[in-house]
């Protein structure tokens, strides 16, 4: 007997995922709806952005825990990509995990971020990357609280922080 192996790997591209060891899961990439990504050079991403949020976003960098703008920041609003705009974290999502870094149990939409293997450091993780402008952003972990059981750790300097708009008076 022969064993087709062809419309197996056809079957799991189709499905669009990949199963890492050490339970490190990673989800796919976004859909066709996503908006367009932005693209730029090393030179225009440092002349936007601050050398701290040059340094995480393009250069996959990390901050020190418990010293980023946004880790114990408790606004209703949106968190969006500091590099490109894009929503990625409605504060609603947002809670304390003791970590140090802003954490939240799920992004804006599942297309707004993008889930690639991190087996930097010695370790196997998830990194997550703004949709938008593929700007590094933290990491997600199955650590998290209900409904999603996931910690979406993000270093407060990929975010920009929009505030949500008051509501209008009653009558208007």
């Amino acid at each position: 007997m022969r064993i087709m192996w062809a419309p197996a790997l056809v079957l799991v591209a189709a499905l669009s995922f990949t199963v890492w060891p050490a339970a490190a899961v990673v989800r796919p990439s976004p859909s066709a709806t996503a908006r367009p990504r932005v693209v730029r050079s090393d030179a225009e991403w440092r002349k936007q952005l601050s050398p701290e949020a040059y340094h995480v976003t393009r250069q996959c960098g990390t901050e020190p825990p418990f010293s980023g703008a946004y880790w114990n920041h408790h606004a209703k609003g949106t968190y969006a990509c500091v590099a490109c705009t894009a929503p990625l974290f409605a504060s609603g999502a947002k809670y304390d995990s003791g970590s140090g870094w802003p954490s939240f149990f799920q992004p804006v939409a599942p297309d707004a971020v993008r889930e690639l293997p991190d087996r930097t450091l010695g370790m196997v993780r998830v990194e997550l990357r703004c949709a938008g402008c593929d700007g590094h952003l933290g990491h997600v972990f199955e650590d998290g609280p209900r409904p999603t059981g996931r910690r979406y750790c993000i270093n407060s300097a990929a975010l920009r922080f929009v505030a949500a708009s008051p509501a209008p008076p009653h009558g208007r």
